[in-house]
């Protein structure tokens, strides 16, 4: 027999809408909500949030949205699932419960392996840089969160347990799709097809509202973009599912704007991976309904890697930034001649940066390579960034620009900010483990 289920996303990343959830959870012909929390640099920062306190480590957003909105998840039977867990989901769950204890709560974990990382090393997992083919020993000593990518049958298993809430740290994007789907249709490992929709289903919707109007190219076609409403999957065990939204909301559903997601982050079109498939996205076929519904068929799938992804985030030095306001007569020259007053004053000092860069803000720092400079700007701010290995030098850096403003060129007339603020930089290492040293598991709350 058909079955069908409708899954909605109210969250594309943290700090998307809060007020998208809300909205939909009051839906009572939704069967699941999913939020979408985590970017790979969310980890580290989450991972340094629960280094200076235990209690956190997680999208405190989330218990916020629970306490306000328990009784809504409740009353319309939405089934929740998410990765706000961040690296702490356990906390997160405690902290769930002291909302209302009746809620039901299934954790994900498995997926941080920041403390198994230099033993995973020692023992020979090679953890090279996916984009550079780098040694993990190039960072192993500066590593600050190490992250995997879990595939989609562990959420499938945690709804097992008929929670309220699935609660993840680095489920995958489209994961938090697929799992649900699995688990109502019994999909098996080895249907892929089915699978590679589902992923696809994912995957237009894990960015929220961007593929229902937000961020489109032809951002004046869109209605009502101060209600512009999240997407709403309706999706069948046969293979097929329709991208909606709720009818009342603004926004655009159409070819384009669906087609426009669907870009994002894909990589190999014909070989989009993903823990629990590989995708075709030439194979997907796509139907513009005109009435702010698509339709997506039949697209094709193969057999996933042996591997998963491993997000590595590590710290690479620190950086800092100053501008300044300079007005014109003359604001291009004299912002470019304030720059080079400052470095050439920190290099007569013996300071010289790993990294830095000068961008002409109002000038050429967005379209320079693309449209004719303007002559003679009325003002331009100067943007000086510096990054280096010694937290010392940037110090020294931090103190150059306010003097400028009397002992430079005239007419600066803005210090941004203050001075520069010391900053750590995270960097990113995309890597790979083997599936057979992972192991995932389910707790109950």
């Amino acid at each position: 027999m058909s079955k069908t289920i409708k899954i909605a996303n109210g969250q594309g990343f943290w700090g998307d809408s809060v007020d998208a959830p809300v909205k939909l959870i009051k839906n009572p012909s939704v069967d699941y909500l999913t939020l979408d929390y985590l970017a790979e640099v969310t980890m580290a920062i989450m991972q340094k949030q629960y280094n200076k306190n235990p209690n956190a480590g997680f999208a405190s957003d989330f218990i916020i949205f629970i306490k306000n909105n328990f009784m809504d998840m409740i009353n319309n039977n939405i089934k929740v699932i998410t990765n706000a867990g961040g690296v702490n989901p356990h906390m997160c769950a405690k902290l769930i419960k002291e909302v209302d204890s009746s809620i039901k709560i299934a954790v994900v974990d498995g997926d941080n392996i920041l403390d198994k990382i230099h033993q995973y090393i020692d023992n020979g997992v090679a953890f090279n840089n996916l984009d550079t083919g780098q040694s993990v020993e190039f960072i192993k000593d500066s590593i600050c969160s190490a992250n995997i990518y879990v595939d989609s049958f562990i959420v499938s298993e945690a709804l097992r347990g008929d929670p309220h809430i699935v609660l993840g740290g680095r489920i995958t994007d489209p994961g938090l799709v697929v799992g649900p789907c699995i688990y109502e249709f019994g999909w098996n490992r080895n249907d892929y097809d089915k699978l590679a929709l589902s992923t696809v289903a994912g995957h237009i919707v894990e960015c929220g509202a961007q593929c229902t109007g937000g961020n489109h190219t032809r951002w004046w076609e869109v209605d009502d973009l101060a209600d512009i409403g999240y997407p709403i999957l309706e999706i069948n065990n046969s293979g097929q599912f329709i991208v909606s939204k709720d009818e009342s909301t603004g926004g655009l559903i159409n070819r384009m704007t669906v087609v426009e997601q669907l870009l994002y982050e894909m990589g190999d079109p014909k070989r989009y991976l993903s823990p629990d498939v590989t995708v075709d996205f030439t194979s997907i076929d796509l139907v513009d309904n005109k009435n702010n519904t698509v339709s997506v068929n039949d697209v094709n799938g193969n057999a996933p890697t042996d591997t998963l992804k491993v997000a590595i985030n590590y710290i690479s030095g620190y950086k800092a930034n100053g501008k300044l306001t300079v007005t014109a007569p003359y604001a291009e020259k004299k912002a470019n001649k304030i720059s080079e007053i400052i470095l050439d004053r920190l290099k007569k000092k013996g300071i010289e940066f790993d990294e830095h860069r000068v961008d002409l803000i109002g000038y050429n720092s967005c379209s320079a390579d693309i449209l004719e400079l303007p002559k003679n700007p009325n003002e331009i701010t100067v943007s000086i960034s510096v990054k280096d290995k010694s937290r010392d030098k940037l110090e020294q850096f931090a103190k150059e620009l306010a003097p400028v403003i009397t002992n430079g060129p005239p007419g600066v007339t803005g210090f941004s900010g203050g001075r520069p603020k010391i900053q750590e930089v995270i960097s990113y290492w995309p890597t790979l483990i083997p599936k057979s040293m992972v192991n995932t598991k389910v707790r109950m709350y």
